[in-house]
């Protein structure tokens, strides 16, 4: 259990932490190269090839979120594209009811994703969440990814924390080494990011595998 009588802020990243991963893996992996394959003339085999190699080119940097970049590196419309499938988009078991405990606690709450604002809007208007957060900050507008060294130390200009202070929650272990390296005290990992792949295993990072279990009382946040 986080030590809550000794944080302030809270921080939350989106997708595989709040909201089911399914969905961007799905989106990504399977429904864009089965779209760009018949929208290019090109096999199944060979589209995902090819997107694998552009994806590989940009991973860990700003443009691997940019729904702008994708559109113009695969010729596809991809934010609509995202709209075809928000059926598949879930928020992962007891976020809600965990987020919704934490409103009454007097902390900061913060969403702090890497996804394209775009992408973001679609994510919040179909599940509802974002009204939880004091505030919604997409990695773009900072010019970093939440990976990239300076990243939480921009991240200071738009909203004053004190990083000893500051629980983070995410799923990725770059963006939590990232986290930790500028000073930010707090730090959970996502066990099962992708309900439909296995659990990760135990990492540097404590794991949360269901929100209920952090599910805070009262009288111990203070």
């Amino acid at each position: 259990m986080p030590p809550w009588s000794a944080i302030d802020t809270i921080m939350f990243d989106m997708d595989g932490t709040l909201l089911d991963l399914y969905f961007d893996n799905y989106f990504w992996l399977t429904l864009v190269p089965r779209v760009y394959s018949e929208t290019h003339g090109v096999d199944r085999e060979a589209a995902r090839e090819i997107i694998k190699c552009k994806y590989d080119e940009v991973h860990g940097t700003l443009d691997w979120y940019c729904l702008d970049y994708w559109e113009r590196e695969l010729q596809l419309d991809i934010t609509a594209l995202k709209t075809t499938l928000i059926h598949k988009i879930n928020v992962r078991p007891n976020v809600e009811k965990f987020l919704g405990e934490l409103q009454h606690t007097g902390k900061r709450i913060l969403l702090i994703t890497n996804a394209h604002p775009a992408s973001l809007d679609i994510k919040m208007r179909h599940t509802g969440i974002g009204e939880y957060f004091h505030q919604l900050i997409s990695a773009h507008t900072l010019n970093l990814a939440k990976e990239n060294h300076g990243f939480w130390e921009r991240l200071q200009r738009v909203e004053n924390y004190d990083p000893q202070r500051t629980l983070l929650f995410d799923d990725s272990l770059s963006v939590l080494r990232q986290a930790r390296r500028e000073g930010i005290k707090y730090l959970y990992a996502i066990r099962q990011p992708d309900s439909q792949k296995p659990f990760l295993d135990p990492a540097e990072f404590p794991q949360v595998e269901d929100f209920d279990q952090l599910l805070p009382l009262q009288a111990e946040i203070g």
